[in-house]
């Protein structure tokens, strides 16, 4: 009936608007997060759901005006933006050469990352907890961890600027209860 050329025109017109269709449907959805100073960020929602508070209001339909985060700054949310950008972008490499390479990139990006003042990184701390953020989470308390290991108490006070309030009969009773956390 129909002579074959004609149907292979009509196929691959067909598959190529179908994928031209797909492609401008593709277009990758925003969120808008709104910071507790009052700053906005157009976010990527595959980069906004990393958060799983944000993942849930979304689900549960709060974003239509922009998501409001009362307990994170813009200067805080800003660098938890660029750090789930950059798990998002490194997660998408599949090839495996890609994945090592993206992997030893996302480590030296993740440790230079940490690599700011006591404040933000505590700031980081809580915005990851809020934002339940698990590998941010663990990425800045892992940091910190870091900053202990191997430090007196005095070390640490002096460290995180701790003022020592106990009495020497108060901490004299504490070495006693836990020798093993003086070894």
């Amino acid at each position: 009936l129909f002579p074959s050329h004609r149907v292979r025109v009509f196929i691959s017109t067909t598959i190529y608007l179908s994928t031209m269709a797909s492609t401008v449907g593709a277009e990758k959805k925003k969120v808008t997060l709104r910071s507790s100073d009052g700053e906005e960020f157009e976010v990527e929602e595959a980069v906004a759901v990393e958060s799983q508070t944000i993942k849930h209001m979304i689900e549960d339909d709060c974003a239509g005006s922009g998501i409001p985060l009362p307990n994170v700054t813009g200067e805080i949310l800003a660098k938890v933006i660029e750090y789930c950008q950059r798990h998002v972008d490194s997660s998408a490499k599949t090839d495996d050469h890609l994945a090592t390479s993206a992997a030893d990139d996302l480590n030296a990006f993740d440790a230079e990352f940490v690599k700011v003042d006591q404040s933000t990184l505590f700031d980081l701390i809580l915005a990851a907890n809020y934002l339940d953020i698990k590998s941010l989470l663990d990425l800045t308390c892992q940091t910190v961890a870091d900053m202990i290991k191997g430090k007196t108490p005095e070390e640490i006070r002096k460290t995180f600027n701790i003022k020592n309030d106990f009495s020497k009969k108060e901490e004299e009773e504490i070495r006693r209860e836990s020798p093993w956390a003086f070894e």
